[in-house]
């Protein structure tokens, strides 16, 4: 009985850890052009694409699709205020995002997706005049292959 127990617990760990996952990674951009010029968005891309498909080896040439076969048209855009408007920076507008943003990681979680990780990075000429730039925010969410 002990056996069939042990065995039983093996197989089922075995099957845990076969398991095939999808993953799905959202963009969050925000705009730090002041004046309210810039363009804040959250970025859901449905379209699929084969990274093969735009991938060569230097030793064989070119692969034979252009850029614009990688572009995508099918993709959710979900507004985002910018940080800064005429008067400076608005936290408003930044308490507003994160409102956005939170409840586009609670829809996903109702549809089985899990926030595994989050990376961020700022883009800026950091000049003299530095009053342009962007956050951007890559969420990758992971869950079990349907």
């Amino acid at each position: 009985m002990k056996k069939i127990i042990l065995l039983a617990f093996v197989f089922n760990s075995l099957l845990i850890s076969a398991q095939v996952y999808e993953y799905k990674i959202v963009t969050c951009i925000e705009s730090i052009v002041p004046s309210g010029l810039g363009r804040s968005r959250i970025i859901d891309v449905e379209d699929k694409r084969n990274f093969k498909d735009f991938t060569s080896e230097h030793n064989e040439g070119r692969n034979k699709s252009g850029r614009s076969d990688i572009r995508v048209e099918n993709f959710e855009e979900t507004k985002l205020l910018n940080f800064y408007n005429i008067g400076g920076i608005r936290f408003e507008n930044i308490a507003a995002n994160d409102a956005v943003i939170t409840s586009k990681i609670n829809t996903l979680a109702t549809e089985g997706w899990e926030l595994m990780q989050l990376v961020s990075g700022v883009e800026s000429d950091a000049g003299t005049s530095d009053g342009q730039g962007i956050y951007i925010t890559r969420l990758v969410f992971k869950r079990k292959k349907q």
